[in-house]
């Protein structure tokens, strides 16, 4: 029996920077759907990357001084490798430089600009950078950019349009007849009230004052606009052919199930890309979820003020499935969630390391002492056990209630009911008081076996989720993990069967001694330890002593003509006679500046020639980590004095 086909896609990371904790956990979010989509029996398709083209990007590479190609393949490449290092499944990591992608791009605008949804005009108005973003100043809020809250520019250029105002009505018509369509509630809402109803105006489509971008190739100058390119990657690589000739790839998978995106892009991924698939003849995803922020403290994370948390750093503290467990649990469903060392610490402690790990250690641990690491036979039934049977095996159900409607942390809660329970459930029986009795060694095999058999049913719930930990239980209980088909009973665990060996799931922390740890890093990052001093070898006194350092006074001073580096200084050495002496810190100092300043030359160097001028001696300059100092002495020490 073929698997019914499940497509999930996040929104593409821009590849402006290095993407924060916030931006990863989408990704999860997407995996452990994606996951808990193959372990109910789909067919999963799931697709991120990267977009690639835009202002931003372009100005970011020209900053750094190399190309934007460059650019974007250093960035798309962190993507990837957080993505990787967060133990996400994606089946298709997509880039919008890829040349399929381009091809297709500038077909599907030609298709739309034949048909007239396209059209050619001019822009004038206020221009977001950070967004790429273009709006009108009704649309200003306290004359910033609505969506990031970052002052806007006034910009005008040629462009090309697309004519929003005739899909508005078929989309609102979509979205009342699909309540589902755009999820949470609250952002479906968000949409019709502030964008729908007051009327859509026709979105730019193509810009002409950057280069990287797709070119319109009927029309040289223009580059397809940000958008436009970006949010067709969810049909181009998915095998979609603007000339009708789709893969099979793309018939058995589009519509997309779920688009997972931030809220802050809602607005684009639920109007503007709609309306490009109705102009397209294309059916629409059956849902978008909007997700909230992840927010440090009250607001978002932010380079400029330091708080900034990146996924990378916080395995390195916690590992990756306490950062899974962490974001997946602590995000709300419709409300921003907040994240801080110190919370990780606390929540690994509570329910990482206390319920969960301390069940599968000490249940293995017992299994080993009482048994001798042998799975023992369950006797008779008692009530306790069938009500902890009772929350195994109503677990599966319970789960795929709340990831229907993608409650994610409500459906970890679900498997940590049941581990709670289980803890319960050993506090009832007292597996050690029952031990000491030798005529109730068959209880005592009951519990034991109740108790792994419940382990197993929360491992296999929690893989989704901590795939990694799930693993390692399995190894622990010393069975295969053999999906949700084996949940339907309960009695998995195999009588006279051996245990694996006991270990610690997630090590308990010292919350004051790791947040030390972590400031002291984070001071350490913040002032980076200087370079030593290094110095040449030692010398003999009397040849220090050859050395004749002349205090001289300047006379005049100017730049030697064609030379950026060389001033001519013109100085009394209390000779009576000037000395010529050339100098390369025309990059540190104004020649006019110097006159009648007070400087120190050695005097008995050999004369060389210098831009074909003489130069008799060198002055002496202090210089480090690229800036220099010339020396420069009191005023009332007279020409002629020797540095001694």
């Amino acid at each position: 029996m073929d698997k019914k086909p499940y497509y999930i896609s996040t929104a593409i990371a821009y590849t402006s920077a290095k993407p924060h904790i916030g931006n990863t956990y989408e990704i999860v979010l997407a995996d452990a759907i994606a996951r808990y989509k193959r372990l109910t029996g789909y067919d999963v398709y799931f697709q991120t990357g990267t977009d690639e083209h835009g202002q931003k990007i372009q100005e970011k590479a020209e900053a750094a001084g190399i190309t934007p190609q460059q650019h974007v393949d250093n960035v798309a490449a962190q993507v990837k490798d957080i993505w990787d290092l967060m133990n996400t499944t994606y089946d298709k990591f997509v880039r919008t430089t890829d040349p399929m992608h381009e091809k297709k791009v500038q077909k599907i605008f030609k298709k739309l600009y034949d048909q007239g949804d396209i059209y050619k005009g001019s822009y004038k108005g206020k221009y977001c950078k950070p967004c790429e973003s273009f709006w009108t100043d009704s649309q200003l809020k306290d004359g910033c950019c609505p969506d990031c809250g970052r002052p806007v520019v006034d910009a005008e250029e040629e462009a090309y349009f697309f004519r929003m105002s005739k899909y508005a009505d078929r989309l609102m018509k979509h979205i009342e007849e699909h309540p589902e369509f755009i999820q949470p509630e609250s952002r479906k809402n968000e949409m019709v009230n502030n964008f729908l109803k007051p009327g859509l105006q026709d979105l730019c489509v193509s810009r002409t004052s950057f280069s990287w971008g797709i070119p319109v190739d009927f029309d040289p100058g223009h580059v397809v606009y940000v958008w436009l390119d970006a949010l067709t990657n969810y049909i181009t690589f998915c095998g979609y052919d603007p000339d009708g000739n789709h893969d099979e790839h793309y018939k058995k998978f589009w519509p997309a199930d779920v688009h997972l995106i931030g809220k802050d892009i809602i607005r684009f991924h639920t109007i503007y890309w709609p309306i490009f698939l109705m102009a397209l003849g294309e059916p629409l995803p059956k849902q978008v979820f909007g997700h909230p922020w992840l927010l440090v403290g009250e607001g978002k994370m932010s380079k400029s003020l330091g708080n900034v948390i990146y996924a990378d750093d916080l395995v390195r503290l916690f590992g990756v499935d306490a950062v899974r467990y962490y974001v997946l649990h602590e995000m709300p469903f419709a409300n921003d969630g907040v994240i801080s060392y110190e919370l990780i610490c606390e929540r690994i402690n509570s329910e990482l390391a206390n319920v969960l790990g301390n069940l599968v250690n000490r249940t293995i641990a017992m299994t080993k002492k009482y048994f001798g690491g042998i799975v023992p036979a369950p006797a008779d039934a008692e009530p306790v056990g069938d009500e902890l049977k009772a929350v195994a095996l109503g677990l599966p159900a319970a789960v795929e209630k709340r990831m229907a409607d993608l409650h994610v942390a409500d459906a970890i809660d679900e498997v940590f009911t049941l581990l709670r329970r289980s803890n319960k459930y050993i506090d009832e029986t007292m597996p050690w008081a029952l031990a000491k009795d030798e005529a109730k060694k068959g209880r005592l095999g009951t519990v034991l076996y109740n108790l792994l058999e419940s382990i197993r049913f929360a491992a296999t719930m929690l893989r989704p989720y901590l795939p990694e930990t799930a693993d390692k239980i399995f190894a622990q209980l010393g069975v295969e993990d053999k999906g949700i088909e084996s949940l339907a009973a309960f009695g998995g665990m195999t009588a006279g069967a051996s245990v694996g060996e006991a270990s610690i799931l997630f090590e308990r922390i010292d919350i004051p001694k790791k947040l030390a740890e972590i400031e002291g890093e984070k001071k350490a990052q913040m002032e980076p330890e200087k370079p030593a001093v290094t110095f040449l070898p030692d010398i003999p006194f009397d040849d220090f002593c050859k050395v004749d350092m002349t205090v001289c006074k300047v006379l005049a001073c100017e730049n030697v003509k064609k030379s950026e580096k060389l001033l001519k200084f013109q100085l009394d050495d209390g000779s009576g006679t000037p000395r010529q002496i050339l100098s390369g810190i025309a990059k540190y100092y104004k020649a006019e500046e110097l006159v009648g300043k007070t400087v120190v030359a050695v005097t008995n160097l050999p004369p060389r020639k210098m831009m074909g001028q003489e130069s008799n001696g060198m002055l002496l300059s202090a210089e480090k980590d690229g800036k220099l100092n010339l020396l420069m002495l009191d005023d009332a020490i007279e020409a002629g004095a020797k540095l001694c």
